[in-house]
């Protein structure tokens, strides 16, 4: 028998905690990937997104037959077509039996997996396998939309400008040259080898490293799917830009500043605090917008600011004078603003306008949720 000095065996029961740890992780990541926990993984998504994290079965049955649109309202439509499935005729009897059941069952097997306590309150199993899930059916949705791998040409997208390319020249960064029209031009010269003067680039100054401050507006009208594609918007952005050795942080706003994570390359911190997110009150931008510059390092950086609303700001006595006002301190700061309004009103569209032009930045209007991520990432292909 083996006995350790304190000092090691403390060191020695943590790496075996954070061993077993990764061991679960890593269990649980197989599960997903294979589609064993693609449902649970998805409820307890659409649950979170909805404001939810414990259940009372009883009272779910309840709210469910009593008033089925209601319900959808508290549950959101999502949760409750994985959660009810092919039940219809909640009428019959027998059909709110076995949907009781149902219910009661699916719970049960939620907490024999972890993913519950006894309590029915999701566990950090339960935040943990949300998070994956998240994460990939972002990714399998950027595989689908061809946006992984090389950068999306603005040529081919209608929310931004045509990109212009010149030819690559020293000092140029190698992540902004497009190898398609590289091939094309080493093609039309009969070049069997990619050779120098083939490189095009992208015509934008090289300015470094980029750090990105994704701020998203969680507010009560965010609430259920329009705020579970605005994470997967976030977790398209923190993939793709960490990925290219540039930083990302968040800032989640409602009427308050409610989550904060410093510019960072750990796509799972990145990751965990976007699972977390859940709906609130009001819009707040100012303290927004002023929290970014507290934020981001002095050093001279690209610093950018991607905002995402879906409502102009209602906290404050002049609201929108007070919003610009920030916007100006922030581009004193040497940071860069672009905003993403997701359906918004006319007056809504007017202020986004003023907000990326004097950010000088870009105005993106959502109007089909889906292309989020698809917009969020040419937002920072352009920086």
């Amino acid at each position: 028998m083996v006995i350790y000095p304190s000092r090691f065996k403390s060191n020695i029961e943590e790496k075996e905690g954070k061993l077993s740890k990764q061991k679960e992780e890593d269990k649980l990541m197989r599960s997903v990937l294979e589609g064993e926990k693609t449902e649970d993984g998805k409820l307890l998504r659409d649950a979170i997104n909805n404001n939810l994290f414990s259940f009372n079965p009883d009272l779910m049955f309840e709210n469910i037959v009593k008033n089925y649109s209601l319900a959808e309202k508290i549950y959101g439509k999502s949760f409750l077509r994985n959660l009810v499935e092919d039940d219809d005729n909640l009428n019959l009897p027998e059909v709110r039996q076995n949907l009781k059941h149902k219910i009661k069952k699916r719970l049960e097997n939620l907490e024999d997996g972890g993913f519950l306590n006894k309590e029915l309150e999701i566990t950090n199993q339960g935040l943990m396998l949300a998070s994956l899930s998240l994460y990939k059916d972002e990714l399998d949705n950027l595989t689908a939309k061809g946006l992984i791998g090389e950068k999306v040409s603005k040529e081919k997208s209608h929310y931004g400008e045509k990109q212009d390319f010149r030819n690559y020249k020293k000092g140029d960064r190698y992540k902004d040259i497009s190898m398609r029209k590289s091939l094309r031009t080493a093609l039309r010269r009969n070049h069997k080898d990619l050779e120098k003067e083939d490189l095009k680039t992208s015509e934008r100054e090289s300015k470094g490293k980029i750090f990105i401050i994704y701020a998203l507006d969680a507010s009560g009208s965010m609430k259920g799917e329009k705020l579970d594609m605005c994470k997967k918007a976030g977790i398209a952005l923190a993939y793709k830009a960490i990925n290219e050795k540039d930083k990302v942080g968040l800032i989640v706003f409602g009427s308050k500043i409610e989550t904060v994570v410093h510019p960072t390359n750990d796509f799972n911190l990145i990751l965990e605090s976007i699972i977390k997110i859940m709906a609130k009150k009001d819009t707040n931008i100012k303290d927004t917008i002023l929290k970014a510059v507290e934020l981001f390092p002095r050093e001279n950086f690209t610093k950018h600011l991607t905002l995402i609303t879906d409502a102009v700001p209602t906290i404050g006595d002049k609201p929108e004078e007070e919003t610009l006002e920030a916007v100006n301190k922030a581009v004193s700061s040497g940071i860069t603003i672009s905003l993403v309004g997701i359906n918004l009103d006319e007056k809504g569209k007017k202020l986004g306008e003023k907000i990326s032009q004097l950010g000088k930045g870009k105005f993106y209007v959502a109007n089909n949720i889906g292309d989020l991520d698809e917009i969020v990432l040419m937002d920072y292909y352009s920086l």
